[in-house]
C-alpha cells in the first residue's frame, strides 16, 4: 500500500499530461530553475536615464527593476 500523498513516476507523468493539478505531490522548497538563480549587479545611471526608466516604468506599471530586467532579456534572448 503506499503512502498518503505518494504516486508512482508513471502515475505523476500521466497526471501532468492530463493537465490535472499534482502540486499535492511537488515539495516546492527543494525546487529548483538551473541558470535562474539570482545574482546582484550594481550598475550607476545618470540621473536622466534614471529619470526615464522610471517614466517608462510608471507607464508600464512595473518597477525600475523588471523594466531593466526585461530590456536585458529582451536584448540577450
Amino acid at each position: 500500500m503506499k503512502a498518503q500523498g505518494t504516486i508512482t513516476t508513471d502515475e505523476f507523468d500521466e497526471k501532468f499530461d492530463n493537465g490535472e493539478d499534482i502540486s499535492a505531490y511537488v515539495d516546492w522548497s527543494k525546487a529548483r530553475r538551473p541558470n535562474q538563480e539570482a545574482r546582484r549587479v550594481n550598475v550607476d545611471f545618470p540621473a536622466w536615464m534614471v529619470q526615464g526608466l522610471d517614466k517608462e516604468a510608471n507607464r508600464l506599471g512595473v518597477t525600475r527593476q523588471s523594466l531593466i530586467k526585461m530590456w536585458i532579456a529582451e536584448k540577450l534572448g
